[in-house]
């Protein structure tokens, strides 16, 4: 089984700043490409950011420059620091993975519980 988890969402003033993590675990082969998504109230959920494998990158155009996707392929970890947040960014944040798993052999798609970010003006 291969398990996401999601991390530091939490309330913050316009302007300011969180990290948000995503821990893969279980019987991993290679983690490939890990996206952050964000659905907020009444919206369809949408791509905020995404990374590789090998480390490029793809941001939605309402975060570039405020919004930076990490990762650390020794911990199977992807970070999504977020600065500069407006409250159009309040929503709930996913996690998602392109995983290899080992058994059974096979890539599958991984999706995390959320984690709530709330801005406020």
């Amino acid at each position: 089984q291969v398990q996401l988890v999601e991390s530091g969402g939490g309330l913050v003033q316009a302007g300011g700043s969180l990290r948000l993590s995503c821990v893969v675990s279980g019987s991993i082969v290679k983690l490939d490409t890990v996206g952050w998504y964000r659905q907020a109230p009444g919206k369809q959920r949408e791509l905020v950011t995404q990374i590789t494998s090998d480390g490029d990158t793809h941001s939605a155009d309402s975060v570039k420059g405020r919004f930076t996707i990490s990762r650390d392929n020794a911990k199977n970890t992807v970070y999504l620091q977020m600065s500069s947040l407006k409250p159009e960014d309040t929503a709930v944040y996913y996690c998602n993975a392109n995983v290899l798993q080992s058994s059974p052999y096979m890539y599958r798609v991984v999706w995390g519980q959320g984690t709530l970010v709330t801005v406020s003006s």
